[in-house]
């Protein structure tokens, strides 16, 4: 197969089942249903990989948040702990019949009430979810709870984050949240340099507008990602929460040459591809993506290694492969 439909095959078995996007999005409507009842006039949004179409299996988690209209709480009043508690009670007043090991804390928690269903969906799969209870901002955006500094308030847009993403999914018939999946794998395979979320505003920079094959997606965003990472953190896409932090123990030097060598390997897989070295254009792209795009045979990688050190042609001992849409373009 062409590396794009190699591409193609592993990132659908990268995708969340449906079995656990449909017990997902109902208990997040369970949680929902408590909150309104909690806090009434507020409003719910849904934030976070479920939200954005690019969750992979097994989930970890989902993510909800009630925007509240409670006087007397933000940065210059009330710190967010008692609203955090009403949640947290609400929660299990409405749940705790369905699910007899549902554990629900606030003890401890920077932003969210972590809910634990103890009700896995699969035997892999036993996800939370991480509640937030917010503030309207009076200009933009939301005052989101953060324990851990005096004001208790952090600003954040995480409906307009989800509003940004669902765009680029429809601009791009879904190639980002495609994308984005592979790039969570990779990332989690290569040390974690980036958040999840950092992966996606980068994205939106720079593979957002339209429909591309993944290869060149890939292409795209690590070459955009790590000239971006070399310069700076990267800015909220919201304009409202300022940069985004790397992972702990994470420099801003290690994520830039961690994405420097996913671009330096994929733009090698695309060159080997095009040249007709299917074997070593394999295995540069499953050095990035491992699981996803399976290694090839060691032997035809020598054979392929020996003819371009010898400067030989391989056209006439390799059948060429058919064109596809991936071949169309060359590293830029």
């Amino acid at each position: 197969m062409s590396l794009e439909d190699q591409l193609e095959e592993g990132r659908k078995a990268l995708e969340v089942t449906l079995e656990e996007l449909r017990e997902a999005r109902r208990r997040r409507g369970l949680l929902a249903a408590a909150l309104l009842d909690a806090f009434p006039g507020s409003r719910t949004y849904i934030n976070g990989s479920v939200a954005h179409g690019d969750a992979n299996t097994p989930l970890t988690d989902v993510d909800l948040g009630v925007v509240v209209d409670v006087a007397g709480y933000g940065p210059d009043g009330s710190g967010p702990l008692p609203l955090m508690e009403q949640a947290r009670d609400a929660i299990r007043e409405h749940l705790e019949d369905e699910f007899d090991n549902l554990t629900v804390t606030v003890e401890g928690q920077k932003r969210s009430v972590l809910v634990r269903f103890g009700a896995p969906v699969t035997p892999e799969t036993d996800f939370t979810a991480d509640v937030i209870v917010a503030l309207d901002h009076p200009n933009k955006g939301l005052w989101i709870p953060n324990t851990t500094m005096a004001a208790g308030w952090d600003r954040a847009h995480p409906e307009k984050h989800t509003e940004l993403v669902l765009q680029a999914n429809e601009d791009t018939g879904n190639v980002f949240a495609r994308t984005v999946r592979l790039l969570k794998h990779w990332r989690t395979h290569h040390g974690k340099p980036l958040c999840s979320w950092n992966i996606k505003a980068l994205a939106l920079g720079c593979i957002a507008d339209e429909k591309r094959p993944l290869l060149q997606a890939l292409h795209d965003f690590f070459t955009y990602a790590a000239d971006e990472m070399a310069v700076g953190l990267t800015d909220d896409p919201a304009d409202v929460a300022g940069t985004i932090k790397l992972p702990s123990g994470m420099t801003r030097e290690g994520a830039a040459w961690r994405l420097g060598l996913a671009r330096d390997k994929v733009a090698a897989a695309i060159e080997h591809e095009q040249a007709g070295r299917h074997a070593l254009a394999q295995h540069a792209l499953h050095s990035v993506l491992p699981h996803v795009v399976a290694d090839s045979d060691q032997g035809a990688q020598m054979a392929e290694q020996a003819l371009l050190t010898t400067g030989a042609s391989a056209a006439s001992l390799i059948v060429p492969a058919p064109e596809t849409s991936a071949r169309a373009w060359s590293p830029r």
